[in-house]
């Protein structure tokens, strides 16, 4: 148990200087909520939450916390699952949730500025207001931050078709560790004048700096989405049906879920069953439904899959609800889950090795611990898939990650056999950096700790995270 960290008052006099009185908090419940993430692994026990306004306080809490060698953690929508936005060591947390303007739209460029707080949902609904589209989403779009899914390089359900969020950074205001404000890139679309230091940014949790802005990209409004639930016999047949689809059809997702991951969502909602027929997964498929040949192909496809014994059953959306409800059964799943203090896994490789690796995975953690309940789902046309080990009712809290985490390390290896990697879109943070090295060589690793000391140079910037 760490010790409560109390800011001495002449350091919270020097943060009101910056951000104003009524913007640093030192309240239980602030502790507690700005403090941490969604993982449940550390304590939270941050020391003070400050919520700066502009760049130019950024910057002043920056240069005062390396006057006076003090540690900073960055607070998005705290809806990470790696411990990156973690204060636990008595750090002060520099929360962005005042920097929440949107600006700057450029309906030629169809660019539009973000501070980092903006909420991913409130971007999406803006982008709409214009006549244009925002594609980053995940379930936690409510809720999470530009700036976190920046800082994490977040990549959610339509990554197939339309990648990363560093596809859609077009330039970046970023602090960094010493202090300097820096603009990045200039929302350019072509600039090769020498390195690109906004990408060095992306994704790197706020170890190297701070992002404070964001030129965001937006893209045209898709048409008619559609969807299709399919029950799949089995993790081959999921691929197979993945290739025949993406050949013929521009598909905007490709998600998949076990049965059992279904029968939690089921059993703690209003939702249906797609179909009646059992299966062992599903495969949830979207596409545009730009006009009649397309719904006709899609069937076509469909039934070509169920004679070849790949597609148990499946379903069509015909309406708006229909495709939100579909939908629900595979974004409904980690809030479902939740209750069982999942142990969660973000692991990748290459989309044709998914499914030996799965099997591999599953055959592991079920010969070590055959009373574990599984729960897979994920981002499966993208090589990404979510490993959830539910906590069984009987085991404490301490064991089960303890046991969990006896586990990881052969699942890692496995990661490793694979090439893929430890951590496909939720960053590195505190839960996975002692994995780093199944990832990446150790040859990386020294070059990124040089950045790290190249742009923090007092360690002040979210420190202990992706490595010590």
């Amino acid at each position: 148990m760490n010790t409560a960290v109390t800011p001495p008052p002449a350091l919270i006099d020097a943060l009101q200087a910056i951000v104003g009185k009524d913007k640093v908090k030192l309240g239980e419940d602030d502790l507690r909520v700005f403090g941490k993430d969604w993982t449940t692994v550390y304590p939270p026990n941050p020391s003070v939450i400050v919520f700066p306004a502009t760049t130019e306080q950024v910057q002043a809490l920056v240069r005062l916390a390396n006057e006076q060698s003090l540690a900073l953690v960055p607070s998005g929508g705290r809806t990470g699952l790696s411990g990156g936005a973690m204060a636990s060591n008595g750090e002060i947390v520099v929360a962005f949730d005042a920097m929440n303007r949107i600006s700057d739209f450029d309906g030629v460029d169809r660019t539009v500025k973000c501070q980092a707080g903006v909420i991913t949902e409130q971007l999406q609904i803006y982008a709409d207001e214009q006549g244009l589209f925002y594609p980053v989403d995940f379930a936690s779009s409510g809720s999470s931050q530009i700036g976190g899914n920046i800082s994490t390089n977040a990549g959610g359900i339509k990554v197939i078709k339309y990648g990363m969020t560093r596809d859609w950074v077009a330039g970046l205001t970023v602090v960094t560790g010493k202090g300097e404000i820096l603009s990045l890139n200039n929302g350019l679309l072509k600039n090769n004048a020498g390195y690109d230091l906004r990408q060095l940014f992306i994704g790197a949790e706020g170890t190297l700096g701070f992002i404070t802005e964001a030129t965001l990209r937006l893209t045209r409004k898709p048409i008619e989405l559609t969807a299709l639930v399919l029950g799949v016999p089995d993790l081959a047949a999921i691929m197979e049906v993945l290739n025949i689809f993406q050949n013929k059809i521009d598909l905007t997702a490709f998600e998949f879920f076990s049965d059992k991951a279904m029968e939690k969502v089921i059993a703690h909602s209003k939702l249906r069953r797609p179909f009646e027929t059992p299966a062992a997964f599903y495969a949830l498929l979207e596409f545009e439904k730009s006009n009649d040949e397309v719904e006709d192909l899609a069937m076509e496809l469909f039934e070509f899959c169920v004679e070849r014994g790949w597609v148990i059953d499946g379903v069509m959306s015909q309406s708006i609800e229909q495709l939100n409800n579909l939908w629900r059964l595979r974004e409904d799943i980690s809030e479902t889950i939740s209750r069982w203090m999942p142990y969660k896994n973000d692991i990748s490789t290459v989309i044709s090795k998914v499914p030996d690796f799965l099997e591999e995975v599953e055959l592991l953690v079920n010969q070590q611990y055959p009373d574990f309940e599984i729960i897979w789902f994920g981002h499966i046309g993208d090589g990404n898939v979510h490993l959830n080990i539910l906590k069984p009712d009987e085991l404490d809290k301490e064991t089960f990650f303890q046991q969990c985490a006896d586990v990881s390390y052969r699942v890692f290896e496995l990661v490793e056999k694979y090439h893929g990697s430890v951590s496909a879109e939720h960053g590195v943070g505190l839960i996975k950096k002692d994995y780093l090295k199944y990832s990446r060589s150790a040859e990386e690793i020294v070059l990124m700790k040089q950045l790290k000391s190249l742009f923090d140079p007092n360690g002040i910037m979210n420190p202990g995270k992706i490595f010590d």
